[in-house]
């Protein structure tokens, strides 16, 4: 973790150098996660604010999955060589919270800068996700997503089901699925981002807890409690499903995506920033895909609720231990921050990827355009975010729990040992929760006090 960084090893490491000056505009790092045509995207994004301008030049740098771009910005602030700019993952937030030194909060970023951004006009889900308890913002929310459905209209036409009507429930889903099946589709229903999907958002949308202390918004000694029956019982129907042949493991993380884009897959579960890919690569394009709401169990007294936001965030961080930034640097980190909350460049993101307009003036401004009558499904995120009429409760709001990267691994491992057949769901439940409330409690031991 980051704050393990700031040990008595720390102590020995020189203080950064003066800046010296320059002739050239001020380079200001970034590090990124997101493979094309997303990556393409918004490095085209970061080259727009240095065309807009010559103060300062955004070098923008691929760093692998949002994984490995979270371990190379660890490994990066321990060698005094972390970016200006890393985009972390939605499940780094506990993590980066807790990071100390490692990270410029965001709300010190602009109050010794100057420059002011109006967070008030961005969506309360993905505001409060990236805020402290009394408002202020530690990073800055860019590429915000929610998972939804997405399916195939060709293979829901061949199978005899409605195009255009998606469904609905999860029993509506096991019967789609069977005549997919039964139509020759090779996978009927697959996952990507396999725990935020089929745990973290099946939480929310049913107003359950995954874990104490409103999914650790209300401190460090929070504990899962995914064991709990509706879990379980969830965990059994896709193994019933997946016995059955009509629902496949599709891998870990964004593995999955594949088997959608490729026209393999009926159905899947996915982050809305998808839509990207399978415009481009999905047999048919934009006229066969059909773009619908998580579903849920009907008997569940009060779904569904709220989905929540995951994609990701981009922190403002320091050099090393003990290295802070210069305040050019500083500024320039802020300008281009400001750059990106301009309602002009959060429309055009979300219209290019489907990632959701994160501040209320971007969406106004894309329904005048009149681009979700042109594209049906393209407001589906936004709808899902708000269902139940949009009050968010304390299993719904978000997760913030430390090392969740570590606890999603254990529980896509103990998932799978299941999904094979080596243990039963509550098995792999159970151990999910034993397993992830160690990572949990070594989390605050480090990071108490």
């Amino acid at each position: 973790m980051l704050r393990r960084t700031l040990g008595k090893a720390v102590l020995a490491t020189p203080l950064a150098a003066p800046a010296l000056a320059q002739s050239g505009p001020v380079e200001i790092s970034f590090w990124h996660g997101l493979a094309q045509p997303l990556g393409g995207i918004l490095e085209g994004i970061a080259n727009q604010f240095n065309q807009s301008q010559n103060r300062f030049r955004i070098v923008s740098s691929f760093r692998g999955s949002y994984p490995e771009t979270m371990v190379a910005a660890i490994a990066g602030f321990r060698s005094g060589t972390a970016p200006h700019i890393v985009q972390m993952f939605e499940v780094g937030t506990g993590t980066m919270m807790a990071a100390g030194r490692a990270i410029k909060p965001l709300h010190e970023l602009l109050r010794e800068t100057g420059v002011t951004i109006n967070f008030d006009d961005y969506l309360p889900a993905v505001k409060g996700y990236y805020s402290l308890a009394d408002g202020r913002m530690m990073a800055m929310p860019f590429n915000s997503s929610t998972a939804i459905m997405f399916y195939n209209k060709d293979a829901f036409r061949r199978a005899g089901l409605n195009p255009d009507q998606a469904p609905a429930t999860w029993a509506e889903m096991r019967t789609a699925a069977a005549r997919l099946r039964a139509g020759g589709v090779e996978i009927p229903v697959t996952t990507a981002w396999p725990t935020w999907t089929q745990v973290e958002q099946f939480s929310a949308i049913h107003n359950i807890p995954l874990a104490t202390l409103d999914n650790g918004f209300g401190g460090l000694n929070a504990e899962l409690r995914i064991n709990n029956p509706l879990m379980v019982r969830h965990l059994n129907t896709l193994m019933e499903m997946g016995r059955e042949g009509t629902f496949r493991w599709g891998g870990r993380d964004g593995a999955g995506d594949a088997l959608f884009a490729n026209g393999s897959s009926g159905m899947i579960f996915a982050s809305s920033g998808a839509r990207a890919r399978f415009v481009r690569e999905l047999p048919g394009g934009i006229a066969n895909l059909g773009v619908a709401m998580l579903p849920y169990y009907n008997d569940v007294q009060g779904a569904p609720i709220n989905s929540i936001i995951g994609g990701a965030a981009f922190w403002a961080m320091n050099r090393g231990p003990n290295a802070a930034r210069s305040a050019d640097e500083n500024r320039g980190i802020a300008e281009f921050f400001a750059f990106l909350a301009q309602p002009r460049v959060v429309a055009a993101w979300h219209t290019e990827t489907g990632f959701l307009p994160v501040t209320q003036t971007a969406f106004r401004e894309v329904q005048a355009t009149g681009f979700y009558t042109q594209n049906p499904g393209a407001d589906i995120p936004i709808q899902q975010l708000l269902r139940g009429g949009g009050q968010m409760t304390g299993n719904s709001r978000g997760i913030r729990l430390g090392g969740f990267v570590e606890i999603r691994t254990a529980m896509q491992e103990e998932m799978e040992r299941a999904l094979q057949g080596q243990q039963t769901a509550q098995q792999a439940m159970d151990n999910s929760v034993t397993r992830g409330n160690v990572v949990l409690r070594n989390f605050e031991r480090t990071n108490r006090g």
